[in-house]
């Protein structure tokens, strides 16, 4: 597969990533007959529809006088609800199966369980706690749309890469499903992601992309070492690790 090309079919791969991705629903549900593997490189336009959403909310929030505080809960509610917690529940998955099973078979089987474990509970309250936090550092709603911009564009600019680089841990599944993402389409998804960081200013863009290269790399090798490929559990957790990142370097750049 290559990467986009025609209006049609970029129109197609951005409706495909939206509904994937999030609770939005479209119109239509056709998309042309284009799979994930093809759309990946569109996932930082779904990132784009949560930061809007989640800084409305912020907005609204800060304009009823709330609290730094509150109106941060609440942005990251928002941003939860819109995507039905699809990373959120990758992230508790890997947690669990990662740390809690001895074998890569015994991992896999966790990592399908609906079920959350100690670790999964703590993964997520670590990340609900981190990124909360980074976003009461903000100082109003411009500042926190640039920096949800930054964080989930960014992060799911890391979605086709780490689809490209790493095989299926499992011969089914979402991520078996998929099918293979091309070079091309995987390098048009990391450009997006890191155009959205220019939103934390150069110096913070340069920082933010570090830092991810440092996120992507180092995950990749523990999925290698503990199950040997990706899964659709994997790319969830990355996202989650990616937004994390970037909202530590907005708290730094755009406090």
């Amino acid at each position: 597969m290559s990467g986009p090309s025609a209006p049609r079919q970029l129109l197609d791969d951005i409706g495909l990533s939206l509904v994937f991705f999030t609770r939005l629903r479209l119109p239509s549900s056709d998309f042309g007959g284009r799979s994930l593997a093809d759309a990946i490189w569109a996932a930082p336009f779904a990132g784009l529809a949560v930061a809007i959403i989640g800084a409305l909310v912020y907005a609204i929030a800060y304009s009823l006088g709330l609290a730094s505080g509150p109106a941060a809960a609440l942005t990251l509610a928002a941003t939860m609800l819109v995507t039905g917690c699809l990373h959120e529940d990758g992230l508790s998955d890997i947690a669990d199966g990662f740390w809690g099973g001895r074998t890569r078979d015994r991992k896999l089987e966790i990592m399908r369980d609906s079920r959350i474990g100690a670790y999964g509970a703590a993964a997520l309250g670590l990340s609900l706690l981190i990124r909360w936090s980074a976003l009461s550092e903000l100082a109003g709603p411009g500042h926190i749309f640039l920096a949800l911009l930054a964080a989930h564009a960014g992060s799911r600019g890391l979605f086709g890469a780490f689809m490209h680089l790493l095989p299926p841990a499992r011969s089914d599944g979402l991520s078996a499903s998929a099918g293979f993402v091309a070079s091309q389409t995987a390098a048009i998804g990391a450009a997006l992601g890191a155009v959205a960081l220019l939103a934390l200013g150069l110096g913070g863009a340069i920082a933010a992309l570090i830092l991810l290269g440092l996120v992507f790399a180092g995950f990749r090798a523990l999925c290698l070492n503990q199950i040997g490929g990706q899964t659709g559990d994997t790319i969830g957790a990355l996202q989650q690790l990616g937004e994390v990142a970037v909202l530590l370097v907005a708290s730094v750049c755009l406090s």
